[in-house]
């Protein structure tokens, strides 16, 4: 037992972990691995094709609030495993679908799917099983999870050359299926809360009085909504758009999988040297690695080597405010209530992300792939902002 809440077993940790290699993969990253060939097949436009994407995040932000009050109440494992189902039933629908019906309705399902299994269901789900202890546990989870697209990406372009966009999509939803057990690893315990007498209870959240707390909830709520639309666009156009720039097809592929190395790579660095380093530190050391990667992606095109340097390093950058999400609510707000409180905060990050397929797809059709690089930077900078006025009022703060 933590002195700061109940310990989380290593097995569900690795459990969890492998579930969410697996959940971003046939999920979130679906979308940037076999947009064009189902756009191309179909003949659909941009819109149709990236729209479905678009209606999964907005499906993500209107269950935000109810999930996170699930999982407060009932526990990870009843919404995991339920997200595992409905990601599996997502694929098939998509990897079936021949009109428009049918593909709406897929992005729907798999919208809930991943509300239920990504990254924010499963730290509520850590953080009501382990309490404050559980930064740890999130950190660690997120190690596989950064290989999704590394991963993903490949093995569906290896995957739809032999059997077809279909028939990969469906080996996908029996991917998402081979996460029930995973899930069930979880414990269903709630972790203590500590005494008031007690001598090792947990800090005082950073965020104290109502004037702070509306603070700290006001800037991690516009962080999160400026790199969720980044990512979300990212997710959905990295490889399309690093092709823009003048790449070949599976040079871009390959580019583009860089991203999840960096991820993984900048989350393993955490884990072994960032215990007492505050998460509004970190927060803001990933921030300032988003412009300078969108940076180097203006010579991309010029330059393999600089493509390669946008790819790791938003993967670095996007990998450490993967974890801070859902670490600083943790020390601004503590752990009660957490999934729920979390829920509220993101639930406009999810909505406005959902413009994002759409947006950057917009952008690319009217003024090109530099423009669309502009506007990541913009949303780069403005996670920065966001972070340095966090660091400003909060930090800094040990968690030891």
């Amino acid at each position: 037992m933590d002195a700061r809440g109940a310990a989380i077993p290593r097995r569900a940790v690795a459990c969890l972990g492998a579930a969410q290699l697996v959940s971003w993969g046939v999920a979130y990253y679906l979308i940037g691995g076999f947009g064009e060939q189902i756009g191309a097949e179909l003949g659909w436009s941009r819109d149709r094709v990236y729209g479905g994407f678009a209606l999964a995040l907005l499906v993500m932000g209107l269950a935000s609030s109810p999930v996170g009050r699930l999982i407060d109440r009932a526990g990870g494992r009843v919404a995991l495993v339920a997200g595992s189902c409905a990601n599996a039933l997502g694929c098939a629908l998509v990897a079936t679908c021949h009109g428009a019906a049918t593909w709406w309705l897929a992005w729907t399902v798999l919208g809930l799917g991943m509300r239920l299994t990504l990254y924010d269901a499963a730290f509520a789900a850590l953080a009501r099983v382990g309490g404050a202890s559980a930064r740890r546990a999130m950190s660690q989870i997120t190690l596989l999870g950064g290989l999704s697209s590394t991963i993903s990406w490949p093995l569906g372009h290896w995957l739809s050359g032999r059997i077809g966009w279909r028939g990969a999509i469906l080996v996908f939803a029996g991917c998402a299926l081979a996460t029930l057990p995973l899930h069930l690893a979880l414990p269903a315990g709630r972790a203590p809360s500590p005494s008031a007498g007690d001598p090792a209870a947990l800090p005082a959240p950073l965020a104290r009085d109502g004037a702070g707390r509306r603070a700290a909830a006001v800037l991690y709520a516009l962080s999160a909504a400026a790199t969720s639309f980044l990512n979300a666009g990212m997710s959905a156009h990295m490889i399309p758009l690093l092709a823009g720039l003048g790449l070949a097809g599976g040079t871009a592929v390959a580019v583009a999988s860089l991203r999840g190395i960096g991820q993984s790579s900048a989350r393993l660095a955490e884990v072994l040297f960032g215990r007492r380093l505050e998460p509004v530190g970190l927060n803001l050391l990933a921030s300032a690695l988003l412009p300078l990667a969108v940076g180097a992606a203006f010579a991309g095109g010029a330059s393999i080597a600089a493509a390669m340097v946008f790819a790791f390093a938003y993967g670095a950058g996007n990998g450490l405010l993967t974890i801070t999400r859902g670490t600083l609510p943790l020390a601004l707000f503590g752990a009660e209530g957490y999934g729920a409180r979390v829920g509220r905060l993101l639930a406009p990050s999810f909505v406005l992300s959902a413009t994002a397929p759409l947006a950057y797809a917009a952008v690319v059709d009217r003024w090109g792939h530099g423009a669309a690089l502009r506007l990541s930077l913009t949303l780069a900078v403005m996670a920065l902002l966001a972070a340095l006025a966090l660091r400003m009022r909060f930090g800094p703060y040990r968690t030891e």
